[in-house]
């Protein structure tokens, strides 16, 4: 893992983690600026914020997740990594677990350091009085952030697969436009893609003329993370038995 985290510094993976955390950030705060009804003195000022969150995550992530996991995969296409790798004993499933495990703990970071700037930002720049919904608010980013890991992985094994990146990150477009379009479809179509679950942990939104807090699909969430893993466990061993 130390090595994937050598190959980031030319990778610009700093760069594109950035723009997630601005873009999210910049989309929470739209949320609360173009809201007619926005009132620091009232509890439901931090729905506003939970929306904001809500929409900006499933709109930005799942491309800038594609770019992590073609970009750190990628390099071992153009430069026979994975060869290379193999006579020094790490297996093209090894590596694939080797980077998701470094690109999981820069995801980790960057899902929890953009939750807490929205808090901050709505405790002392937007001046919301009432307290925190910490619980709500706690589980909502728990479960981005169990899903930014189950769409990192899947698009860490296309990468792996597919040498033309340009197919993982078309599939990263596709999945920014599933992701958001799900918001307003049935949960039970949600279920049908990886990318559907970010409506599963929508913690707030329009309902009729108001925005409200929305209870967040815990047991689907938790479905998604066993059968990814297991997806992800399964495939990086048969890249190893592909490879013997």
């Amino acid at each position: 893992m130390v090595n994937e985290f050598a190959k980031m510094r030319h990778l610009r993976v700093g760069l594109v983690a950035t723009i997630m955390v601005i873009g999210v950030l910049a989309l929470s705060l739209f949320a609360v600026v173009s809201s007619p009804d926005f009132d620091p003195d009232s509890p439901q000022a931090w729905n506003a914020l939970l929306a904001g969150m809500s929409l900006g995550v499933p709109l930005i992530s799942p491309l800038l997740l594609a770019v992590l996991a073609s970009r750190q995969t990628d390099i071992e296409h153009q430069g026979n990594g994975w060869l290379l790798q193999s006579t020094s004993g790490i297996t093209p499933g090894g590596l694939c677990r080797a980077k998701f495990a470094a690109l999981g703990v820069i995801v980790t970071a960057v899902t929890i350091v953009t939750s807490l700037i929205v808090l901050v930002f709505g405790k002392v720049l937007a001046g919301i009085l009432p307290p925190a919904p910490l619980g709500h608010w706690a589980g909502f980013t728990l479960c981005m952030l169990v899903i930014n890991l189950a769409v990192l992985a899947l698009h860490i094994l296309l990468s792996a697969k597919v040498e033309n990146q340009l197919v993982a990150l078309g599939v990263g477009v596709l999945g920014c436009i599933l992701a958001v379009f799900s918001q307003g479809l049935p949960p039970a179509t949600a279920h049908v893609t990886p990318w559907g679950y970010y409506s599963l942990a929508q913690a707030a939104g329009y309902q009729g003329d108001q925005i409200q807090a929305m209870p967040i699909s815990y047991p689907s969430i938790a479905a998604l993370a066993v059968i990814v893993g297991l997806v992800f466990a399964v495939l990086t061993v048969r890249f190893d038995r592909q490879e013997d």
